[in-house]
């Protein structure tokens, strides 16, 4: 029947499986997996001890910024890398050094030192995250990926719930150092499963040596980095005009055109033009880099809403977002079913238009609303996006060749992060405006009398005028008042909760406008039909 984006992909997915002999490889990589989708929260969980014991609590957010900044900025490089070295030892050394990380974090005799290795951490984390994908791929034809994706998604959710679990009980029973530590047996584990069963195709003996274009990496290493921090610290560490922040953004303006001068002489870019010029490529670039914006949503803010709104403790907060940890892998392990029939496109837009509806459904909670409500938002959110992720990355993967699709699936998943952190901080800056309003609207009505309607006068001057009525002035002081029963007065009590609930919902609407966006990409930049190479 016809030509049509169903029947090609449908057909091009019914290629023979490889040999067997692939449970010792997949075992390594959902080790490898397990280390980075283990190591924040393990350190989020042991954070109180870890600045009791080394001080440092006017920065130790930079335990995770630096982190994720190393892994951001390393993802297009270790991708091209695996395509021009091999995947093999991309992904041995990304272990190595993340255990390295890890032996000097354990070792962190203060908070700078400690930040320090954590980044070093984070540059094997970025061989992590890409190269494990990227052999997943290779491994399995398109008919059974989704079964590899499914099971490290699984490993994503099992964090997610074991991390916290696991961090608590080191740094209440043992000792923070160990957060670090346990990474070893596990890492060791899977070094000796990829050196040992891991084999790649050999390469021609002839032909020129791979070239390394290494002045690009230095370039992309260095303008993302700049722009990262600027993102992840403004509003926070320093105002967003003011020096440091215009400063970043323009030092990383510049990087930016000197990047693209380098590559476009470059004999072989790490960052090549085919990236950005290829339609399904590019349409899941972008596709991908609204779903970190939308997805920061439910992850930084509903655990908020969760306990000071709902006055959940952290745990149960915390089991209110496994939610969506747990439904993601299911919808993701039966995307295939869906895909095959309908074709990968029609797969991912269905899915984000499950999520948009969940998105837009979420500021009609009842307030205050019981548990269970937000949980059954995030459990068919999940869903939603397991529909809409894994198709989409299955389909760039497939579309290109081995040379190519390390670079690939790296660009996709590099745009995912620079995604994150741009909704972080726009959703921040948005969920502190609309709080600062509602506190000064409160502040002038008598501090928790009146309704919390108005529109106030701009953030800086609303956290002053809650200041002065003794209300806290940003979405973090909120949090640290609800938490104290008796600090604060019923009616004040009330009043904080639904400025908190307005500035959530607020966050969630504006994520549902990244859906939007996906959406609008998905129907007018991405290719009706996404093409399929054989499997190799």
């Amino acid at each position: 029947m016809g030509g049509g984006t169903e029947d090609t992909e449908a057909i091009a997915g019914a290629a023979p499986a490889p040999p067997r002999g692939r449970g010792p490889v997949v075992a390594a990589l959902m080790l490898g997996m397990a280390l980075a989708a283990l190591d924040g929260t393990i350190v989020a969980t042991a954070v109180p001890q870890i600045v009791g014991d080394l001080g440092g609590f006017s920065v130790f957010s930079w335990l995770f910024s630096g982190y994720l900044l190393a892994v951001t900025v390393t993802l297009p490089v270790y991708g091209k890398l695996s395509d021009t070295l091999g995947r093999k030892p991309v992904l041995i050394a990304g272990i190595i050094i993340f255990l390295i990380g890890s032996v000097l974090c354990a070792s962190a005799w203060n908070m700078a030192a400690l930040i320090a290795f954590r980044v070093v951490q984070g540059l094997g984390g970025g061989a992590l995250q890409g190269t494990v994908q990227t052999i997943a791929a290779d491994l399995y034809p398109l008919k059974e990926r989704p079964r590899i994706q499914a099971k490290l998604s699984t490993v994503w959710a099992s964090a997610s719930v074991a991390g916290p679990l696991v961090g608590g009980l080191f740094a209440g029973y043992v000792d923070w150092r160990w957060i670090f530590l346990v990474n070893l047996p596990v890492g060791a584990v899977a070094l000796w499963l990829v050196v040992r069963h891991l084999h790649e195709p050999a390469r021609p003996a002839a032909g020129p040596r791979p070239r390394v274009d290494w002045a690009g990496s230095l370039a992309v290493f260095a303008t993302a980095t700049l722009l990262l921090t600027a993102l992840v610290q403004g509003g926070v560490a320093w105002p967003w005009l003011s020096v440091p922040s215009l400063g970043l953004l323009a030092g990383s303006a510049a990087l930016a055109c000197l990047t693209v001068l380098i590559e476009r002489r470059a004999a072989d870019p790490i960052i090549p033009g085919w990236v950005w010029k290829r339609r399904t490529i590019a349409a899941v670039n972008l596709a991908l880099g609204a779903l970190g914006l939308l997805i920061v949503a439910p992850t930084v803010f509903l655990p908020t809403y969760a306990q000071s709104v709902l006055g959940l403790g952290p745990i149960a907060a915390g089991f209110v977002l496994s939610a969506m940890t747990l439904s993601w892998p299911v919808s993701a392990a039966l995307s295939n079913r869906v895909y095959n029939r309908i074709g990968f496109r029609r797969t991912a837009i269905t899915g984000m238009c499950v999520a948009l509806a969940v998105l837009l459904a979420f500021p009609l909670l009842p307030f205050p609303g019981e548990a269970w409500q937000p949980a059954l938002i995030m459990l068919v959110l999940g869903a939603g996006l397991g529909l809409f992720q894994l198709p989409l990355i299955i389909g760039v993967q497939s579309s290109v060749g081995w040379a190519e699709r390390g670079t690939a699936t790296a660009s996709i998943l590099f745009n995912r992060q620079i995604g994150q952190s741009v909704g972080a901080a726009v959703f921040g800056a948005v969920a502190n405006g609309v709080l600062a309003s509602r506190l000064a609207a409160g502040a002038g009505s008598g501090a928790g009398t009146g309704s919390g309607a108005g529109t106030g006068s701009g953030a800086a001057g609303s956290a002053g005028s809650a200041a002065e009525a003794g209300l806290p002035g940003d979405l973090d002081a909120v949090s640290s008042a609800l938490s104290h029963p008796g600090a604060l007065s019923a009616s004040s009590e009330e009043y904080l909760r639904r400025a908190v609930d307005a500035a959530v919902d607020h966050v969630f609407v504006g994520a549902a406008g990244a859906a939007v966006l996906c959406v609008l990409v998905l129907l007018f930049v991405a290719p009706r039909e996404f093409p399929v190479l054989p499997d190799e």
